[in-house]
């Protein structure tokens, strides 16, 4: 996720516990979404897509501080 800004995502997550939060729920969501599509954990369908807007949501919160942190360092 988001290659461009693997450096300061590792300066985040080390400085920024709402951000490392978010990331950890997204990473934690992902893995969730992965095993119910595996059938490894039981999930049906509505509740994988809704997992996946939750995860989204996550992602463009993610994006809009990688964004804004990005801006601050230029």
């Amino acid at each position: 996720m988001f290659p461009e800004y693997r450096d300061l995502i590792s300066r985040l997550k080390g400085h920024d516990h709402h951000f490392t939060r978010l990331f950890d729920k997204h990473n934690e969501l992902d893995q969730t979404i992965k095993n119910m599509e595996s059938h490894i954990q039981p999930g049906t369908q509505v509740e994988i897509e809704n997992l996946k807007k939750e995860k989204l949501q996550l992602k463009d919160q993610l994006y809009a501080i990688l964004k804004k942190a990005d801006e601050e360092k230029a």
